[in-house]
């Protein structure tokens, strides 16, 4: 089976006074801390992630980008396999299992799309947190039961962690480290709330981009 690029989104939300206390606390550097992915769970792209080909990929991540700190993300999901430098918006400082779920923790760096995130975050924008992997997957079948749901196959290789504006997977809410809200205001449903948020989200990058280099964007 050819591999594809796989994209999983998670939605959290990151409290404004929660931003000033984080980096009061870490010398002005902002670090979350949250629910990165879920194994032997299926996603709402009905993708079901065993636990093993997760615990062998993250295995991988933190003994080489991990460690080496170059676990880079980016801000919005490219259509590429390749972590672009000019738009690298956080790294991922470390990562650990709670029961079937990766938690981590990230720092949001001070590049022009770490401090777009930056913004977003202090205005109350709700973003999600989404892996980037290739692999393939395999269809399940279940008689009459069956949903649709593909198991992501053996040759699957996570590439890192993006930030994205559209959440789409069962909830993992990051926080900035020392005060953990997972859980807390979760995203409303119903296409009206997300294209207002989608909405409000598009015209304040563009107002942060005019403050940032001082050029309007219209």
């Amino acid at each position: 089976m050819a591999k594809q690029l796989l994209l999983e989104y998670l939605p959290f939300i990151i409290r404004p006074e929660l931003i000033r206390e984080s980096t009061s606390r870490n010398g002005g550097r902002l670090i979350v801390s949250g629910k990165l992915q879920s194994a032997n769970t299926k996603n709402q792209n009905g993708r079901i992630y065993p636990r093993p080909i997760l615990e062998r990929e993250i295995e991988r991540y933190m003994d080489n980008e991990i460690a080496q700190k170059r676990a880079l993300g980016e801000l919005d999901h490219p259509e590429s396999s390749v972590v672009n430098l000019r738009n690298v918006s956080h790294n991922i400082l470390e990562c650990k299992w709670e029961g079937d779920d990766l938690v981590g923790t990230v720092e949001i760096l001070g590049t022009p799309s770490g401090n777009i995130l930056k913004e977003l975050f202090k205005a109350g924008i709700t973003l999600g947190i989404s892996s980037r992997g290739l692999g393939s997957v395999k269809e399940l079948h279940e008689g009459d039961d069956d949903d649709g749901s593909v198991e992501v196959q053996p040759d699957f290789e996570l590439i890192t962690f993006d930030f994205v504006s559209n959440p789409s997977t069962h909830g993992a809410f990051l926080a900035p480290v020392d005060k953990k809200h997972f859980g807390e205001n979760i995203i409303k449903e119903g296409i009206e709330h997300r294209i207002n948020e989608y909405a409000k989200a598009e015209g304040l990058v563009r107002d942060i981009i005019c403050e940032l280099s001082g050029v309007c964007c219209i």
